[in-house]
């Protein structure tokens, strides 16, 4: 079987149509078809082709996710999931209306997708939890024992975390300063104030000095 026309898609110029035998057989990405070495008149068996299928899949997925990871830093847990509902299968209705169901991609690729990802350097836990502590909450305020906890949640190891948090110039002195600055006037005394505080992770001899310090 032959390769008969290779042609840029309209929605996607990013994307080509590759026809075999004058039939469309699948689709690739433009840096796939140089990977490949797919050309106008090469020809494939079978077991070939069906190959250069899974790499359209593959394309098509590494595609999409790259999109996701480029939308903000996420967690290796967090692009995990995203490709774990990929693998789901979905119901969709046709333009006659009739239910039909959308096969999902396999676990397979799946893997090889977070894996290049991960060696692209696109998704890293170590620079996932830079970004957070960098950002979160910044002029609101946060506790670090708050920020440890959501980071965990995100699947980011505790080593990790205590690394990041050791390069970071967030302390909780200067969060609570912060938190203080907007939330005393809300508080008819200082012991419902310390009691919020505590809640948001605050250490009890960081809030009575950090109160006694506004005085």
């Amino acid at each position: 079987m032959k390769i008969t026309d290779i042609s840029l898609q309209a929605k996607n110029p990013d994307r080509v149509n590759v026809s075999v035998d004058g039939t469309y057989r699948f689709s690739l990405d433009m840096f796939q078809v140089g990977e490949l070495g797919v050309k106008l008149g090469k020809e494939y068996t079978d077991d070939e082709l069906r190959a250069l299928e899974t790499e359209s899949q593959f394309g098509k997925l590494y595609g999409r996710a790259l999109e996701y990871c480029m939308l903000r830093p996420h967690s290796v847990r967090e692009v995990r999931d995203y490709l774990y509902r990929k693998t789901l299968t979905k119901k969709y209705r046709d333009r006659q209306g009739e239910v039909k169901e959308r096969q999902g991609y396999s676990p397979a690729l799946t893997s090889r997708v977070l894996d290049k990802l991960q060696q692209k350097q696109y998704v890293s836990d170590e620079n996932f939890a830079r970004w957070w502590i960098e950002n979160r909450n910044l002029t609101k305020g946060t506790s670090l024992r708050k920020l440890t906890a959501e980071l965990r949640a995100k699947g980011v190891a505790g080593s990790i975390i205590e690394e990041v948090l050791g390069e970071s110039d967030r302390t909780d002195e200067d969060e609570l300063a912060k938190i203080i600055a907007k939330k005393r006037g809300k508080y008819a005394d200082d012991q419902k104030l310390m009691s919020y505080l505590a809640r948001q992770g605050f250490g009890y001899d960081d809030i009575k000095s950090a109160l006694k310090d506004f005085g």
